[in-house]
């Protein structure tokens, strides 16, 4: 079979699988309605586990972050008693790919980086990685490096050339592009040494903790697998909480309290998202992000992790970093944004069809760490798109379509046995909400005691944003995935 046959095939994967098991309660409940029963009521207990799983995780990492939030890294590092890395020799380069973004949005992510506690200003070599074909490319660079010329050890802008044969307009392109100039200045011009630099990921609206890069200095330091590691911090959508529309924030406040349990699941599969650290030697070594991807997060762990053996894996730094949730010109010019950006992160199912190859490619990774990183890529994804509608039609269908099923007692209980189990895990919903509630940037004076009891009853239209902001997006995605119809990348609109 041809390459091109192959992968095809391997991109339909996602998108088949997935209507298939929206469609399955339907032409099921004709043929076989019983195992249509069975696989909802399976699904349902499994949503039982997930849905307390994050509640009890979501909680354990409340407390983490503030414990993390007391801790003097600079002290726990010279308590370290065993090998490690000198503090003050660590760099970190820090990349803010961006496009459209004003010089008041990137300033958010410079004025947290000139607000970081515990280490040296100087150990911070930041990277604006702009776009030529931006008509504001370069006024806006002066500007920030007139602006913040003092405030780091090294300050530069790259600017990313249009139309490059074999890329993709897109943060991997252009993150790409900043990181190899600046290891041409740092490493081979300037002749510093490869091993002592850690390298940032960002979102240009991306306000890090004041004592991040401590953490990641101390995490660096003391870490004697430095080289095989990814570091990850909580992402909470709270710089622009109190000014988006309640689809929004009901799918945020989840996302935020979800990406909080990942960050802690025992089985140890999570994957680095949005903004996050690892190693200059690590990205050198495997040739920076691919530039021919939209998806860059994911992809470059994969990277990473095939190109070592399996060896890569992500820790957790519980120090949250802040960015905007989707806004726009108008409340439906925000839902609109917001359907875009999750369509284009579910985009990431691109990366299936290359895990599926890498790990029938590279044997010598053990077949337990191969199937359960793409078993993790697959469960994602499709759950991604199909359970809301296994949650909310998969227990009614098959008695509305099958009459004869209906008189059956598995048919006459089964909704019953859904409702009971989907009210026990609103409880892990309401933990949800005061997770969030507790972790959310203080009301601003402008806003009203009362919209804080009016969010309350926002949830009531849950399954509705959930549908709306995120199911559907994830499917739009899997289908143009499916019917061979190529995704282009759109930025965020940051208002």
């Amino acid at each position: 079979m041809s390459e091109y046959r192959t992968q095809r095939i391997l991109e339909m994967l996602p998108g088949i699988t997935a209507w298939i098991v929206i469609l399955f309660p339907l032409w099921g409940a004709l043929l076989i309605p019983r195992v249509v029963a069975y696989f909802t009521i399976a699904f349902l207990v499994f949503w039982f586990y997930r849905s307390f799983q994050a509640a009890f995780l979501g909680i354990k990492g409340y407390f983490k972050i503030k414990e993390s939030v007391k801790i003097e890294w600079k002290k726990k590092y010279e308590a370290v008693k065993e090998e490690k890395m000198e503090w003050e020799k660590i760099k970190h380069i820090v990349i803010i790919p961006n496009y459209n973004e004003s010089v008041d949005k990137i300033s958010t992510s410079l004025d947290s980086l000139a607000r970081q506690q515990e280490i040296d200003k100087k150990q911070l070599i930041v990277v604006l990685a702009m776009e030529e074909r931006a008509k504001d490319a370069h006024p806006k660079a002066e500007a920030l490096l007139a602006k913040y010329k003092d405030s780091f050890g090294y300050l530069m802008a790259a600017f990313h050339p249009p139309d490059l044969v074999g890329e993709i307009k897109g943060k991997a392109s252009n993150e790409a592009w900043a990181a190899k100039a600046i290891k041409k200045i740092m490493i081979d011009e300037k002749q510093q040494d490869r091993q002592a630099f850690t390298l940032t990921s960002c979102d240009a609206d991306a306000a890090f903790h004041p004592k991040y890069f401590a953490a990641l200095t101390y995490n660096f330091a003391v870490n004697p697998k430095r080289y095989f590691r990814f570091w990850q911090s909580p992402i909470f959508w709270h710089n622009n909480y109190w000014k988006i529309p309640a689809f929004i924030r009901i799918v945020g406040t989840m996302g935020n309290v979800i990406t909080l349990s990942n960050l802690q699941e025992p089985e140890n599969l999570f994957f680095n998202y949005s903004t996050y650290s690892t190693s200059l030697k690590l990205l050198d070594e495997v040739g920076y992000w691919h530039t021919d991807i939209i998806p860059e997060d994911w992809h470059i762990f994969l990277q990473a992790f095939f190109h070592n053996q399996g060896k890569v894996e992500v820790e957790a730094i519980f120090l949250p970093t802040s960015i905007d949730a989707p806004e726009g010109k108008g409340y439906f010019g925000a839902l609109k944004n917001r359907y875009e950006q999750c369509k284009r992160h579910a985009w990431g199912a691109t990366d299936i069809p290359y895990a599926i190859k890498q790990a029938i490619k590279h044997k010598e990774i053990p077949l337990a760490a191969r199937f359960f990183r793409v078993f993790k890529l697959l469960e994602t994804h499709l759950i991604w798109s199909t359970n809301w509608f296994i949650l909310t039609l998969g227990a009614w269908l098959p008695a509305m379509v099958n009459p004869v099923f209906r008189q059956t007692a598995l048919g006459y209980n089964l909704p019953k046995i859904s409702q009971f189990i989907l009210t026990i895990c609103l409880s892990s919903l309401f933990v949800v909400i005061v997770l969030d509630y507790s972790l959310r940037p203080k009301r601003p004076a402008g806003v009203s005691k009362w919209f804080v009891v009016a969010e309350l009853f926002q949830w009531i239209l849950m399954p509705v944003a959930t549908l709306f902001m995120s199911v559907l997006p994830g499917l739009d995605s899997q289908t143009r995935l499916l019917l061979g119809k190529r995704l282009e990348y759109r930025v965020t609109e940051k208002v």
